[in-house]
């Protein structure tokens, strides 16, 4: 079952990705990005009343209204089940309907591509995160535009 982040799924949500991710940057990144109020979707898989996959999309400063898709974790015994592209899917549909323009995201462009996220649509924006790992997604009719600057939440600025 996938549904929206509820408060008392904070400590779940946390122990997710400590377990996903080789240190806790990303879980502190959850945590920092929820307490500066950055939180624009956020979803959780769910399977016999236990969390087992997050994702988090925070708005970004960018040309037009665009969020930011990091990150996502799937607790290691339910793995290549497809609950992180489950979740992916919901939160793109989500945004899209709630009027986002574009989805912008760090990673794997063979994994993100079957998404419909783009490395040669993101190479006209400037962000510290750019280069061929820099994807985007447009959610409506292209994008409004195809250069700008981008900034994410001053949230990732902590990762380092």
């Amino acid at each position: 079952m996938i549904r929206q982040e509820t408060p008392a799924d904070g400590a779940a949500i946390r122990r997710v990705h400590l377990e996903a991710f080789p240190t806790a940057a990303e879980a502190d990144l959850v945590d920092q990005l929820r307490q500066d109020g950055d939180v624009a979707i956020s979803l959780v898989t769910e399977m016999d009343a236990a969390v087992t996959a997050h994702v988090l999309f925070s708005p970004m400063t960018a040309p037009f209204r665009a969020l930011s898709l990091a990150p996502v974790a799937v607790l290691t015994q339910h793995r290549r089940r497809g609950l992180a592209a489950g979740l992916i899917q919901v939160g793109l549909a989500e945004a899209a309907a709630q009027g986002w323009n574009a989805v912008f995201v760090l990673g794997d462009p063979a994994y993100y591509g079957r998404f419909g996220f783009d490395a040669d649509l993101a190479s006209g924006f400037v962000s510290p995160y750019a280069g061929p790992y820099f994807l985007v997604k447009p959610l409506q009719d292209g994008l409004p535009i195809l250069h700008g600057s981008l900034d994410h939440a001053s949230a990732f600025a902590r990762l380092g």
